[in-house]
C-alpha cells in the first residue's frame, strides 16, 4: 500500500525509468530543458538591459505564451491525430533555429526590443505545438498504468533544469556575455532530437477527420460533465495568475527591490526551482497518495500564497530566496498533479486535447497574468505587486475550498478506477 512506507512511495515514483524508450527520451529532454531555462533567464535580462521597464518584461513574457492560448485548441487536436514523435522532432528543430538567430543578434550587438518580441512569439508558436504533444507522448512511451509517474518524472527533470538553468545563466552572462547562453541553448536541442530519432512509442491516434475545433468542442463537453476536472482547472488558473506570474518580474525584483544584478536574478530563480524540485520529489508523491486529493491540492495553493506574501516583505536576498523557495513548493504540487490526473481521467484518444485545455489555462493564461503583473509593478511598485498576488492566491484557494464541498473530500485514487470504464463514451 502507498501509505505504508514513505521510502517506497519515493522510489516507486522512478518506475517509468525502467521503460527503455522513456529513459532515453527523458535523458535527451533533460539537457534540452537546462538550455531552455538558460534562454528564458538571459532573454529576460536582455529585455531588462534594453528597456529597464517592468511593463516590457510583462509584454515579452506574454508574447512567448500568447500562442499557447490561440493555438491551444488546434495543438491538442493535431497532437491526437498525427505521429507525435515526428511532430516533436519538427518542433525541436524549430526551437533550435530560433535560439541560434537570437544568439547571432546578441553576438553582433544588433539586437533590438522588437527582435526579442518576434522571436519570443515565434518560440511561443513552437511551444504551443510542442507542449500537448510532449505531455501525451510521455504516456505513449511509458504506457497508461505509469502515466502519472511519467508526467511527474518529466516535471521533476523540468524543475531540476529550472534550478540549474538560471544559475548557469547568471554565471555565463557575468563571465562570457549574454550571447553565449543562447548558443548553448541552441546546442542543447541536439540530444533531444537524437533521442526522438531513436525511441519507439505506442500511440493511440484519434481517427476523426472532422474540423479540429469540433474535436476540441468534444473535449470541452467532456469537462462540463466532470466537476472534478473543473475544480482542477480553477486551481491551475489561480496558481498561474497569482503564483507563477511573479517569476516574470523577477529581473525587476532583483534590480529594484534587492538592488542586485544578473547573478541576483539567477539566485532568485534558482531558489524558486529548488522549492519546485522539493515539491516534485517529496511533496507530489504524497499529494498523489493522500486520501483527500482536493484538500491536499488546495492547501498547496494556500501555502504558496502565504510565502509569496512573505517574500514580498523580505528585507534582504537570503530571506527573499527563502520566501520564493518555500512558495515554489506549491505550484508543481497543483500543476503536475493536475496534468497527471487529467490524463488519467481522459478517454484514450482525447488525452492530448484535454492536456491542451490544461495548457491553455495554465500556460496560455500567462500572457494576461504577465501583463497584469507587469503593469501592477509599474504603477504600484514591484514589492506591492508581489504582495497582492500572495493575498489573491491565498484567498482564492480558500474560497474554492469553502464553496466546493465535494472537492474537499475528493479522493482521486477512487476516481481513477471509476474513470476507466467510461473511456469509450
Amino acid at each position: 500500500d502507498m501509505q505504508t512506507n514513505p521510502l517506497q512511495t519515493f522510489f516507486a515514483s522512478f518506475e517509468p525509468l525502467r521503460v527503455r524508450n522513456f529513459a532515453i527520451y527523458l535523458s535527451g529532454q533533460a539537457v534540452s530543458l537546462v538550455g531552455t531555462w538558460l534562454q528564458i533567464t538571459a532573454q529576460g535580462w536582455v529585455v531588462w538591459e534594453l528597456s529597464k521597464s517592468e511593463a516590457e518584461l510583462g509584454i515579452v513574457a506574454s508574447l512567448s505564451t500568447l500562442p499557447l492560448l490561440f493555438f491551444g485548441p488546434f495543438a491538442g487536436t493535431i497532437a491526437d491525430r498525427v505521429d507525435r514523435r515526428k511532430l516533436l522532432i519538427a518542433t525541436q528543430v524549430g526551437a533550435m533555429l530560433l535560439a541560434f538567430i537570437l544568439a547571432l543578434l546578441v553576438q553582433t550587438k544588433l539586437v533590438q526590443l522588437w527582435h526579442v518580441y518576434i522571436l519570443a512569439f515565434a518560440l511561443g508558436v513552437v511551444s504551443a505545438l510542442d507542449f500537448p504533444a510532449q505531455q501525451a507522448f510521455l504516456g505513449d512511451l511509458s504506457g497508461m498504468p505509469l502515466v502519472r509517474k511519467a508526467v511527474n518524472l518529466n516535471a521533476m527533470f523540468f524543475q531540476v533544469s529550472r534550478i540549474l538553468g538560471p544559475m548557469f545563466a547568471g554565471f555565463i552572462i557575468a563571465t562570457f556575455g549574454t550571447a553565449t547562453t543562447f548558443w548553448f541553448n541552441g546546442l542543447s536541442f541536439i540530444p533531444v532530437i537524437a533521442s526522438l530519432l531513436i525511441v519507439r512509442a505506442h500511440q493511440v491516434r484519434n481517427e476523426a477527420h472532422g474540423h479540429p475545433l469540433s474535436d476540441f468542442a468534444s473535449a470541452l463537453r467532456f469537462v462540463r460533465s466532470r466537476p472534478r476536472l473543473q475544480d482542477l482547472l480553477m486551481l491551475v488558473i489561480l496558481i498561474t495568475f497569482f503564483g507563477l506570474s511573479i517569476l516574470n518580474i523577477m529581473p525587476a525584483f532583483a534590480g529594484e527591490v534587492l538592488g542586485g544584478n544578473a547573478q541576483t536574478l539567477g539566485f532568485l530563480l534558482a531558489s524558486s526551482g529548488t522549492g519546485a524540485l522539493i515539491s516534485v520529489v517529496f511533496v507530489i508523491p504524497f499529494v498523489q497518495a493522500a486520501k483527500r486529493t482536493g484538500l491536499a491540492m488546495t492547501s498547496a495553493a494556500m501555502w504558496m500564497g502565504f510565502w509569496i506574501f512573505a517574500a514580498a516583505n523580505a528585507p534582504n536576498l537570503p530571506l527573499a530566496m527563502l520566501g520564493i523557495g518555500l512558495a515554489s513548493i506549491g505550484a508543481p504540487a497543483v500543476i503536475a498533479t493536475s496534468f497527471g490526473l487529467t490524463q488519467l481521467m481522459a478517454p484514450t484518444d482525447m488525452r492530448a486535447r484535454l492536456v491542451s485545455l490544461m495548457v491553455m489555462v495554465s500556460f496560455g493564461l500567462q500572457p494576461l497574468a504577465s501583463l497584469y503583473v507587469g503593469f501592477t509593478a509599474q504603477y504600484l511598485g514591484v514589492a506591492m505587486a508581489v504582495m497582492l498576488n500572495g493575498i489573491f492566491l491565498f484567498s482564492g484557494a480558500l474560497l474554492l475550498l469553502a464553496l466546493r464541498s465535494s472537492f474537499r473530500t475528493w479522493n482521486a485514487g477512487e476516481a481513477q478506477h471509476a474513470a476507466q470504464p467510461v473511456a469509450g463514451d
